[in-house]
């Protein structure tokens, strides 16, 4: 319960105060964004599988994060920002896929 009543008071806050990003940070946000999502798939994933454990989650998330600003900033710094961006998407989608297929079928039994 704790979560989603975190969760709510963080779309509210977000709603109310309208944060702007920073025009330098913007090309990551959308990066760090689908590396989150890939960690909260796999959390759920793993709640569902009984195998959930919360610091491994936190850290998940924090490095998935991480790691994929990093790589993107790389690439912009090699001038080939765009296509590790794609890189990224395409790896973290993966994975975004295979956890909902496999929440899908502890669900529905499909």
């Amino acid at each position: 319960m704790l979560p989603i009543l975190g969760l709510i008071v963080g779309v509210v806050l977000g709603l109310a105060f309208e944060p702007s990003v920073p025009v330098a940070l913007q090309p990551y946000l959308p990066i760090a964004v689908v590396a989150a999502l890939d960690a909260l798939f796999g959390g759920f994933r793993a709640v569902l599988d009984g195998l959930f454990d919360d610091k491994v989650f936190l850290v998940s998330f924090l490095s998935n994060v991480t790691i994929a600003a990093l790589i993107v900033f790389l690439g912009d710094q090699l001038g080939v920002g765009t296509q590790l961006s794609t890189g990224v998407v395409v790896v973290l989608g993966i994975r975004i896929f295979s956890n909902a297929a496999a929440i899908r079928r502890h669900l529905f039994k499909a």
